[in-house]
């Protein structure tokens, strides 16, 4: 919802800080008063081509900001963007939009103080308001926002949902199959190398860890010949020759011992040389036993051998280490099955025609509800046309065949016509910008519930119409300000006395410039501007009291 809007330096418009209320606010003023001014300035700030021609005569640059409330829908959307400060959170939700134009042509736009494009602004702005009237910014005149207005109306969005995913798993699936069909020959070669890199790596059948403990034992084995070498003349020297260590260790300590009675000090040594002999004694004898139980089996080294050879000639194959044979054996056999898999046209074909079977009963369904949708608000809307100086009109909502998309199997196009015996049209041919404000003002009443924009915006809504229909104007514009903020521009008090807030616009001469000036009526001003616009300028008792009537109807009014 907009709050706030703040002008400077905009067209005739020298400053301006300006409170929007909820509700039906009326904008009034006579003929070049600027009305249409703050409409258009709406229009700059949220991403409008720029343009020099409104900066106001003399001045550099104009200025424009508006503050919005927005919905979590739109805060989350800020958020998503980085164009809110996550730690300020902004608590009300209020998000503020500035634009400036310079002489040079030059435009600058930020959302909440970051720098944004024009395509950022517009964005954005598709969110906050909608403009109906003699304007391009309305989304009605879009075959797409045409299409998004429907599905709001018929209120499908888990079928919409549902269109969009399996839409999307079908394109996946029909990607698959024509990307096999493309590469089926070199997938047919890729599957014949792998085949065959697999059959390789299966004949050494490389187990978790065997390089390791192969290795090992190997090492082992063509070392075994030296150990028992060293094994024996290692337990001959330490004991079994004359003059062994274990010999030599004896007769020393013995002697020490001897002499240990003539000095006490040499019975540690002593002691130290009986350890020692010890220690070399359970060595001998460790030795005799892993001696006893080590064999030199030539049969097992042949063995290891040939294996470990296997391993190297098939890791220098592959350009891996040996080491690596066991991954790269499930490596391959993963890859071959995901490619032969992959390259199962058969499978593939299958499950593209379920994917598209799945989609189409989903689409097919969705077009039953929008041609549902279609009918009723079709309906509704000529209803109401009959009652806005459009009798005998109609309004269609056409659904046209379409290639099968995320939207479905059709698009929808709106048709009019404004009077009886007249072929119905598009929409975006309606010659009468007071026909199409008035249709649009039609169903964007009956559709309020379903409008995702908080403020919409009719610009001269009233025109080529007066008396009885003003009135039922002033009632669906005051209808849908009960869910909606609503600005309409109006020359009917008949319209304007159905506001709950009222701008008016004026125009004067200062300082040899034409300025435009904007205050906000209360209750007392109202009954003179609404006198004003039933009797001219010179206001009568009786243009007052049938004022002062308009307003006390209009305020007793209820839906």
């Amino acid at each position: 919802m907009l709050t706030h809007l703040s002008l400077k330096d905009f067209v005739i418009v020298p400053q301006l800080s300006l409170e929007i209320e909820p509700g039906l606010t009326v904008l009034t003023g006579e003929t070049g008063a600027g009305k249409s001014i703050l409409i258009d300035a709406l229009g700059l700030v949220l991403g409008d081509r720029a343009d020099v021609g409104v900066i106001r005569e003399g001045a550099k640059s104009t200025d424009i900001s508006a503050i919005f409330e927005v919905s979590e829908k739109i805060h989350d959307y800020l958020k998503n963007e980085a164009l809110v400060d996550d730690e300020a959170d902004l608590i009300e939700r209020t998000v503020i939009v500035r634009r400036t134009i310079d002489r040079s042509g030059r435009s600058r736009a930020w959302i909440n103080g970051i720098n944004v494009t024009a395509g950022q602004l517009r964005s954005l702005g598709e969110q906050l308001l909608d403009i109906h009237g003699q304007h391009a910014h309305q989304s009605l005149l879009k075959l797409s926002g045409q299409l998004n207005l429907l599905d709001e109306y018929g209120a499908y969005r888990e079928d919409l949902n549902n269109v969009k995913e399996t839409f999307a798993r079908w394109k996946t699936a029909a990607s698959q199959l024509e990307q096999a069909k493309l590469n089926a020959q070199k997938l047919s070669e890729e599957a014949e190398r792998l085949a065959w890199v697999y059959e390789e790596l299966s004949a050494v059948a490389p187990q978790k860890d065997e390089w390791e403990e192969l290795n090992n034992e190997h090492r082992r084995l063509a070392n075994a010949h030296d150990i028992l070498e060293e094994l024996d003349i290692a337990a001959e020297e330490l004991s079994q020759v004359d003059g062994s260590a274990i010999d030599i260790l004896s007769k020393h300590a013995s002697a020490l011992e001897s002499l240990a009675t003539v000095d006490e000090h040499l019975g540690a040594i002593a002691a130290q040389l009986n350890e020692s002999l010890a220690i070399a004694e359970d060595a001998v004898r460790e030795l005799e036993r892993y001696r006893d139980r080590t064999d030199l089996d030539e049969s097992r080294f042949d063995e290891v051998d040939a294996r470990v050879s296997l391993y190297f000639n098939t890791a220098r194959k592959f350009h891996v280490l040996p080491e690596a044979l066991y991954e790269k054996l499930a490596e391959t056999e993963k890859k071959l099955k995901t490619l032969q898999e992959g390259s199962d046209l058969e499978a593939l074909q299958y499950a593209e025609r379920n994917a598209w079977h799945i989609y189409k009963t989903a689409a097919t369904r969705l077009s039953q509800l929008r041609r549902d949708a279609a009918r009723d608000l079709g309906q509704k809307v000529t209803e109401a046309m009959q009652s806005l100086s459009m009798k005998g009109g109609s309004f269609e909502v056409i659904l046209k065949e379409t290639d099968p998309s995320a939207s479905g199997l059709e698009h929808c196009e709106f048709l009019v016509a404004g009077h009886t015996g007249v072929t119905p049209r598009p929409l975006t041919k309606v010659a009468s910008g007071g026909e199409l404000s008035r249709i649009s003002l039609a169903i964007a009443v009956i559709t309020s519930s379903a409008t995702p924009v908080d403020t919409l915006i009719f610009d001269e809504v009233d025109s080529g119409i007066s008396g009885a229909v003003a009135d039922v104007v002033g009632k669906l514009l005051k209808t849908l300000s009960l869910t909606r903020q609503v600005l309409c521009v109006t020359h009917l008090p008949q319209v304007a006395a159905y506001g709950k807030g009222h701008l008016h616009i004026s125009k004067s001469e200062e300082n040899a410039a034409t300025v435009s000036r904007v205050n906000a009526l209360a209750e007392t001003e109202r009954v003179q501007e609404l006198a004003r616009m039933l009797g001219g300028e010179h206001v009568t008792e009786k243009a007052l009291e049938n004022a002062r009537e308009l307003i006390q109807i209009a305020q007793h009014y209820k839906n």
